[in-house]
């Protein structure tokens, strides 16, 4: 997942064009026989981002492959792999045009936004409904209280909500230090708040934790984000990474994003890939193979260029 860079609020409006390229390459000790892989890494359509093409390249040749689009309105890519192979490298090449941030003003009481997520009915609950609920990554039965009360810090009785989720997404950047080394992938938020460190899916899972354990919804979002080498060093191709941000629900915005791991509200940097419940419904790549109990190897890397 993606470092965290320097705080920046950009609002300047107007459109940038990106080439993203994530290419994923296991390597077997010995030939696999078999395997099936399921990845969500083909950009989607949003409000403020244009897919000009995008699609996922599979070597060697898979022997089967189907693309859908899941419950939440991602783009999935399915492919089984039934001969052997010694290597397998999933390469996604999109180009995506990515408009400035519309103003947010939505000065709503968070409160009132709580009530009117349990009136929700028909078509509106079946898009909502699914963000309160505990997760595997987001276990709000579990830690349910000790996210309410750094929830509660921001949320206080009456706030605007777009001001409460500003304040939330700087507490979090505040208050938790980025770390690579603290967590991996399975890494439940009860470690996260032990050890106040983690990464961006850490920080993602955190937000949605907290706005869930206080009756309103969020989805956990995936993507990448332009980023910017040190000053006077080149940049290194393939060496950004994914990254992951949150989403909440109002009633008159609609889903908002907030970046806590960068502090901000997504900007024109942002490029949106899914969103789900938590990391689990928009994994970038997961499978099994089946062969020898050899070892194995995972490379992933990354760019994301602007054109």
């Amino acid at each position: 997942m993606s470092e965290r860079s320097e705080r920046t609020i950009d609002m300047v409006s107007g459109e940038r064009r990106y080439r993203v390229v994530h290419r994923t390459t296991y390597r077997y000790e010995l030939p696999m026989t078999d395997g099936y892989t399921v990845a969500h890494l083909l950009p989607r359509d949003t409000p403020r981002q244009r897919v000009a093409e995008s699609v996922v390249n599979v070597m060697p040749e898979p022997s089967e492959r189907d693309e859908h689009v899941d419950a939440f309105g991602n783009r999935v890519t399915q492919f089984g792999m039934h001969h052997p192979h010694d290597e397998l490298v999933v390469e996604a090449v999109s180009t995506v045009h990515v408009d400035g941030p519309m103003p947010i003003d939505d000065a709503e009481s968070w409160n009132d936004v709580a009530a009117r997520v349990d009136r929700l009915r028909g078509d509106e609950a079946i898009d909502v409904g699914p963000f309160r609920a505990r997760t595997r990554f987001v276990d709000i039965n579990r830690v349910g209280a000790e996210l309410a009360a750094i929830a509660y810090a921001s949320f206080t009785p009456g706030r605007g909500i777009t001001e409460a989720a500003a304040d939330l997404c700087h507490q979090i950047y505040d208050e938790f230090k980025y770390d690579s080394t603290a967590t991996d992938v399975s890494s439940p938020l009860a470690d996260v708040l032990a050890s106040r460190r983690g990464v961006c899916q850490d920080f993602a899972h955190l937000a949605a934790g907290c706005l869930r354990s206080i009756g309103l919804a969020a989805r956990y979002v995936s993507g990448y984000i332009e980023t910017a080498p040190p000053a006077g060093r080149d940049r290194l191709v393939g060496a950004d990474a994914s990254h992951a941000w949150c989403s909440i629900w109002t009633p008159s915005a609609g889903w908002i994003d907030f970046d806590p791991t960068n502090d901000h509200f997504p900007t024109r940097r942002h490029v949106t890939v899914a969103w789900g419940r938590d990391y689990a419904d928009v994994t970038p790549v997961r499978g099994v193979v089946i062969g020898p109990s050899r070892a194995q190897t995972l490379d992933v890397a990354v760019d994301v260029v602007l054109v």
